[in-house]
């Protein structure tokens, strides 16, 4: 199979402080460092396949902006190519995060992905030689195409489950995995949405379950530090996280995309589900003992300049 990868979904344009303590209401806080980069689930998923040697695309939306442009040079010299769905002079959305110096916890800001925005049908040879599709569900229309083209054309598809979106339940008949965010749940996203589920318990297994009936046969919930649970084929399974001293955790800031990026990497390089499980969360607990979701991959060696490392 092939290590190449395409990624589907949001970027966005990071603004981080690193903080000493988050702010509360009227106060303001000088921060200790600052940094602006390129995020997002599907972008950082990308810059991870490309930082682990695999061929990296992204299928996005930046638009005819300066943030827009912004956004394409930091990709590519991630070593990502991208394709721009959209079709107007919009811009990626803005986060504003804030780093805890001390935890390296994170909150965040954003307004994701304009929806009124109009996109274009991504080409269906972006799949062409690819060993794993990874979706995050921001661009829900060209998620479900590509997945089902992917599925017809016998290659593995991956959902990166942040949080449950609107349409999610089609989406789902086109995977192969989910793997689910620690505060994941499914029915509450937009109660006016005639194909919502009823909401689940919060029992993991439960989840689980529940996600699995909508058709993938891989289903499992990161926890942090914790162990991943895992459903494969019916089955329940645990991988264990590698754990850090508290004082060697630097920014969880996009761990959760390095888990997923490095997961459909392992994949298209053939590795089945629960070692490249095992794999994406040696790869995850390495990211956050560096600053920003890429930190780590700027100690990789590289080799002709072209990106990070091969």
């Amino acid at each position: 199979m092939s290590a190449a990868v395409v990624c589907c979904g949001l970027t966005t344009i990071d603004v981080t402080h690193v903080v000493t303590a988050v702010p509360t209401a009227n106060q303001k806080v000088v921060a200790r460092a600052a940094r602006i980069q390129v995020g997002g689930p599907a972008a950082n998923a990308a810059l991870t396949v490309a930082a682990l040697g695999g061929r990296a695309t992204l299928v996005t939306a930046l638009g005819a902006s300066t943030l827009g442009d912004l956004a394409r040079h930091e990709l590519a010299a991630g070593g990502v190519e991208v394709v721009d769905l959209a079709t107007d002079d919009g811009a990626p959305p803005v986060s504003t995060v804030l780093v805890t110096e001390a935890t390296g916890e994170r909150a965040v800001a954003s307004t994701n992905h304009d929806r009124a925005r109009v996109l274009r049908a991504a080409d269906e040879s972006v799949l062409d030689g690819v060993g794993c599709v990874l979706v995050d569900g921001h661009l829900m229309a060209a998620s479900v195409a590509l997945c089902a083209a992917a599925r017809a054309r016998g290659v593995p598809t991956l959902l990166d489950g942040g949080s449950d979106k609107p349409g999610l339940p089609t989406l789902l008949a086109h995977l192969d995995a989910a793997v689910l965010s620690g505060d994941f749940t499914i029915g509450d996203a937009d109660p006016r949405c005639a194909d919502r589920p009823a909401p689940t318990e919060a029992h993991p297994a439960d989840l689980l379950a529940a996600v699995a009936r909508y058709g993938p046969s891989v289903v499992a919930q990161s926890h942090g530090a914790d162990a991943i649970e895992c459903l494969l084929d019916g089955a329940p399974h645990r991988i264990d996280v590698p754990r850090l001293p508290a004082a060697q955790v630097v920014d969880t800031l996009g761990a959760g995309d390095v888990l997923h990026g490095a997961l459909a990497h392992a994949i298209a390089s053939g590795a089945p589900w629960l070692q490249a499980l095992a794999r994406a969360a040696t790869v995850a607990t390495e990211s956050v003992r560096h600053p920003g979701a890429l930190g780590w991959a700027d100690r990789l060696p590289r080799s002709d300049g072209s990106g990070r490392a091969r």
